[in-house]
């Protein structure tokens, strides 16, 4: 296999990143994975695939609404689904309410077996408040977690990455030394996706090109560059230390990724010649290496489809949205047939998301424009076979024919992923700023994390969870300008004391000595809006720490 070197790129504020032999991959946090349970069915080894299908996909001719049949018809006369004949829609599920009976595009072979083996879940009439059809705003709010409303139209950080910081955080933002994987890959897009950035003011990025005819990642080789010498003992010597500190983390997260490359295997090696399959087949060889990643972020382009869903010539078998699809459905199906294949089924979900649907009706280019809502599809083993919601209503149309009567937000898909699939407790789904979004039946019994399971991050990153005395303490709470924390320690260490704001951004910093027994410490906290943050004091020694809730309150 071809050997290259990495490109070294300047650190960002956005999620680290390199490609590897083609798709570029960004590895996401320097944090530590490691995390011991026991009878939970294996929930710190499950692992996450999105798949994100850029340009707005054309939901209902991807989930033909049967019951509204003749409408559909009369909205899209020209690229509109036939209901007879070689090319009609497949029945979807038969054992469905007429109303909530649905059609999937003729194309989609793969879903359709995927469905009735019981491992996939269409979430009907997903979107937002106040849905953004803006490309790139509408891709950002679904990457930030955000919505077309005031408070959540500019979030500068991704769930993605809040989630990660909150599952495993780390103050330092260096490498810990036994985390040998990044929490989170970005695959398949040269550009650093919003879902992975963090609030920290750096993160590291770097690219490395060149697609193999496989589909597979070539080794990866080393950063290059020399440490600087003589680092300066000031602000601007932190800063070079952190830059050095990403260098030597890139370094490290090449080598691992690289070792569970060559350590790993497909047991179907013939996977479609496509970007998401070539895509996929690397994530399930990557699994099977040993790869400890918690978050994948896969992509594939083209549904912009404002022209071209049914050609000139041909029928809607043969239309740039009918490819597209053919894509998505043969690249998932293979993917999950080479993960049972590879004993890996257990551990992997995947759910598909779009940044808005299109409008009910054609436009006059056999295509159609930008719209609102559209369904999600969530694959695996572990998902809880069937439909969730109804049909959208082709009746109930806004003035300019769009969709509207939102069933689900797509905050409570990815809650219900983070806590019943991936075992995140409340603390984080706060974090991650998907407090109080419900959550929707995706995970089957069998799989769905017992709270019991619930990992919880930072409030388990204690000194002795047993004992209640060496808890830390903050007072007052919620506080508006001075608090005391105070907290028992085991014995005499260096530490740092530390505040953080909800999605892990590092606010305070200070180095202290604690004592044995009772300690006792004061931050000023004026300068900091109302909100929720988190106090974390460490022992430098042992690099285990406590962790607490602030509410600042004016």
């Amino acid at each position: 296999m071809k050997r290259r070197n990495f490109l070294k790129l300047f650190p960002t504020a956005g999620a680290g990143a390199f490609a590897v032999n083609g798709f570029p991959m960004r590895p996401f946090a320097n944090q530590h994975l490691a995390q011991i349970l026991s009878d939970c069915n294996g929930v710190e080894d499950r692992v996450l695939v999105l798949i994100q299908l850029k340009g707005g996909n054309d939901g209902i001719n991807t989930i033909i609404p049967i019951p509204y049949y003749d409408t559909y018809a009369n909205l899209r006369p020209i690229i509109k689904v036939p209901e007879t004949g070689p090319e009609k829609y497949i029945n979807l599920d038969n054992s469905l309410p007429n109303k909530d009976r649905v059609g999937l595009h003729p194309v989609m072979n793969g879903l359709k077996y995927l469905y009735d083996k019981g491992w996939m879940n269409v979430v009907q009439g997903v979107g937002y408040e106040n849905l953004n059809q803006s490309h790139f705003k509408g891709t950002d709010l679904w990457m930030s977690g955000g919505d077309g409303t005031p408070d959540r139209f500019n979030i500068r950080s991704g769930w993605m990455g809040r989630a990660l910081n909150a599952f495993f955080p780390n103050v330092k933002g260096e490498p810990i030394p036994d985390m040998q994987y990044p929490l989170g890959i970005q695959i398949g897009d040269p550009n650093p996706a919003l879902g992975f950035h963090t609030e920290t003011e750096h993160q590291n990025a770097i690219n490395l090109y060149g697609q193999d005819p496989e589909g597979f990642y070539s080794l990866v080789q080393t950063i290059g560059g020399e440490p600087i010498k003589n680092v300066p003992n000031s602000e601007y010597g932190d800063e070079l230390r952190y830059i050095m500190g990403v260098e030597k983390a890139v370094d490290a997260y090449s080598y691992y990724i690289t070792q569970a490359f060559e350590a790993g295997s497909n047991a179907i090696t013939a996977y479609p010649q496509t970007t998401l399959a070539h895509q996929l087949k690397t994530v399930a060889r990557l699994i099977k290496g040993g790869c400890k990643t918690k978050i994948y972020l896969c992509n594939m382009g083209g549904f912009d489809t404002h022209g071209n869903q049914l050609p000139p010539e041909g029928t809607i078998l043969d239309g740039g949205h009918a490819s597209l699809l053919r894509n998505l459905s043969d690249a998932v199906r293979t993917f999950f047939d080479d993960l049972q294949g590879l004993n890996l089924a257990d551990q992997v979900m995947a759910c598909t998301f779009s940044e808005f649907g299109r409008c009910a009706r054609e436009n006059g280019s056999a295509g159609t424009d930008h719209g609102t809502l559209a369904p999600m599809f969530i694959f695996g083993k572990g998902a809880r076979g069937g439909v969730n919601g109804t049909n959208v209503n082709l009746d109930n149309l806004t003035n300019d024919n769009q969709l509207q009567g939102q069933q689900f937000d797509y905050r409570q898909v990815f809650t219900t992923l983070l806590q019943d699939w991936l075992g995140a407790a409340n603390n984080i789904l706060e974090a991650t700023m998907f407090e109080g979004y419900a959550k929707i039946p995706l995970i089957n019994s069998q799989f769905l994390v017992s709270p019991d399971c619930y990992l919880d991050g930072t409030l388990t990153d204690v000194f002795d969870p047993v004992s209640s005395a060496d808890r830390m303490q903050i007072y007052p709470n919620p506080a508006s300008a001075r608090i005391e924390i105070s907290f028992n320690s085991p014995s005499a260490v260096d530490g740092l004391l530390t505040l953080h704001s909800l999605g892990g951004s590092l606010l305070q910093i200070n180095n202290i000595r604690m004592q044995a027994g009772p300690n006792f410490y004061y931050f000023d906290v004026r300068a900091y809006p109302p909100g929720n943050y988190f106090v974390r004091i460490e022992d430098k020694q042992s690099g285990q720490a406590k962790v607490s809730k602030l509410i600042i309150n004016r």
